[in-house]
């Protein structure tokens, strides 16, 4: 369990589901983040063995915060909560995908989506 945050409660992540990951040296795995029913990409959060538990077990998205060093559930301040209908794993084991519900903005700035900000031109390739 990381150190400076919420240790939360004291069941652990499926070993079976544990066993399939590949983590990053810090012991993360990248969460894609998309609405269920649009697609729409909203966000990527990070997620370690406990916060996948605590959102396979919970139905609410729960991140690990690189930057505050502790756990984080999506809409515990902001009120725009992420219910969970969907996580997936990709076929080599380190990454995660995400489907939710979301309610409101999934952005910390406000907007629906953390990829509204900047669009990049892409030249058409004949």
């Amino acid at each position: 369990m990381r150190q400076g945050g919420d240790t939360g409660s004291v069941e652990t992540l499926d070993p079976a589901i544990a066993a399939l990951l590949k983590r990053s040296a810090e012991g993360l795995v990248p969460a894609v983040v998309q609405q269920h029913d649009t697609l729409e990409v909203l966000m990527l959060g990070w997620m370690d063995d406990e916060a996948l538990h605590r959102t396979l077990t919970t139905g609410r998205a729960t991140y690990w915060s690189r930057s505050r060093r502790e756990y984080w559930v999506k809409g515990d301040t902001s009120g725009h909560v992420q219910w969970v209908k969907d996580v997936r794993l990709d076929c080599d084991g380190d990454t995660l995908l995400v489907k939710v519900d979301q309610e409101g903005a999934a952005c910390h700035t406000g907007d629906r989506t953390c990829f509204d900000a900047v669009s990049f031109d892409v030249a058409a390739r004949g």
